[in-house]
C-alpha cells in the first residue's frame, strides 16, 4: 500500500493512522513523519493517543523495530514532530548485533504514545530514575509489524531493565488483532502458551549491547516479569509524567514537544508549521544496503 506522494512516500496504515518517508532507509538523513487519517502530519509521541480503548486498557503502540531486523529505529524525541529515525552512535548508524541464537529483534519493538520515563523521577521500585524516552513495548504476536504502524496491544506485564543506571521498562503486550489474543490476559499466560519466550527476552536484553563492548544489562527483581495490574500502574504513572512535560509543568531538557492536538499545551503548532518541518526533509530515496556485518552472529559463554 506505498502510493506516491510528492517528495516523500506515503503508506497507509489499517489503524487510520500513515507515515511518510524521506530521504533512504539506513541513510542518517533517513525520518518516517506521520499522519492521521485525514492526512494532517502529527508528532508519534504527542498526538497518537495512550489508549486506543481506556475501559479495556487497550494501549496504542508506535512500532519501531519490525521483529527480526536489526536497525535501531527510533521515535526522535529531540526533533520536531518525533519522526522515526536510525540511532547514530559514534558517527555510525546503530545495528543492533545478533547475539545467538537470536536474530535482530525478537518481538516487535516500539513504544507507547503519552507516556514519558522522566529522567528527573527516581522509581520507586528501582531506585534508579527514568530514560527520558516513551515507555517501550516488545509486542509478542505471530504478525511481523512494519515499521511506523500504530497497532493495539493488550498489556500482559513488564521487565524492568536498568540500562547504564537508568530505569528502563520492557512493557510486554499482544497485538489485539492477534488470533490468539483472547488466551493472553497476563505474563503468567506467556509462559504457558509461548514456552522459552520470555527467558530468551531476559537473556536478549542482558546481552545485546556485549558484543558493542558493554558490561551485561542488569534488571530489577532479579529479572523477574511483573504481571499486568503492576505493568499498567507503571504505564499509568509514565502518563502522568508526560502530562506534565507536555503542559510545561516539568523541565523537558531537549526533548522536543511540538505537538498539533494536546488542548492546553503550550507546545501547540499549526498544520502549516507542521508541514513546513516534513517539506524540509529531504526527498525519499530507495534505502541504503544494509552493510553485512550486520548479519554476524555473535557467541560467547553466558555469566
Amino acid at each position: 500500500s506505498r502510493g506516491g506522494g510528492g517528495r516523500g512516500r506515503v503508506r497507509g496504515a489499517m489503524s487510520g493512522y500513515g507515515v511518510e518517508e524521506r530521504a533512504g532507509p539506513h541513510s542518517p538523513e533517513y525520518r518516517l513523519f506521520f499522519k492521521d487519517a485525514a492526512g494532517r502530519y502529527i508528532s508519534p509521541f504527542h498526538d497518537i493517543p495512550i489508549y486506543a480503548d481506556a475501559g479495556k486498557n487497550v494501549f496504542n503502540m508506535v512500532v519501531e523495530v519490525p521483529r527480526w531486523t536489526n536497525a535501531k529505529m527510533e521515535i526522535s524525541t529531540k526533533e520536531p514532530l518525533n519522526p522515526i529515525k536510525q540511532d547514530v552512535k559514534k558517527g555510525k548508524l546503530r545495528f543492533v548485533a545478533n547475539v545467538f541464537p537470536h536474530k535482530g529483534y525478537i518481538w516487535n519493538y516500539g513504544a507507547i504514545p503519552q507516556t514519558w520515563e522522566d529522567p528527573g523521577h527516581k522509581d520507586e521500585n528501582t531506585g534508579c530514575c527514568g530514560d527520558n524516552d516513551p515507555i517501550d513495548v516488545c509486542e509478542i504476536g505471530s504478525k511481523v509489524c512494519s515499521r511506523g504502524e500504530v497497532i493495539k496491544v493488550k498489556v500482559l506485564g513488564t521487565l524492568a531493565l536498568i540500562d547504564e543506571g537508568e530505569t528502563d521498562w520492557k512493557v510486554i503486550a499482544i497485538n489485539v488483532e492477534d488470533p490468539e489474543a483472547d488466551s493472553y490476559n497476563d505474563i503468567e499466560d506467556v509462559r504457558r502458551m509461548k514456552p522459552g519466550y520470555l527467558e530468551a527476552t531476559v537473556d536478549w536484553f542482558r546481552r545485546y549491547k556485549v558484543p558493542d563492548g558493554k558490561p551485561e544489562n542488569q534488571f530489577a527483581f532479579n529479572g523477574e516479569f511483573k504481571g499486568k495490574d503492576f505493568a499498567l500502574d507503571i504505564i499509568r504513572g509514565t502518563h502522568e509524567h508526560w502530562k506534565a512535560l507536555i503542559a510545561k509543568k516539568t523541565d523537558g531538557g531537549e526533548i522536543n514537544c511540538t505537538n498539533l492536538t494536546v488542548s492546553g499545551s503550550p507546545f501547540c503548532c499549526s498544520q502549516d508549521c507542521a508541514k513546513a518541518t516534513v517539506d524540509a526533509a529531504p526527498p525519499c530515496k530507495a534505502a541504503n544496503p544494509i552493510p553485512p556485518e550486520v548479519d554476524k552472529w555473535f557467541y560467547y559463554q553466558k555469566n
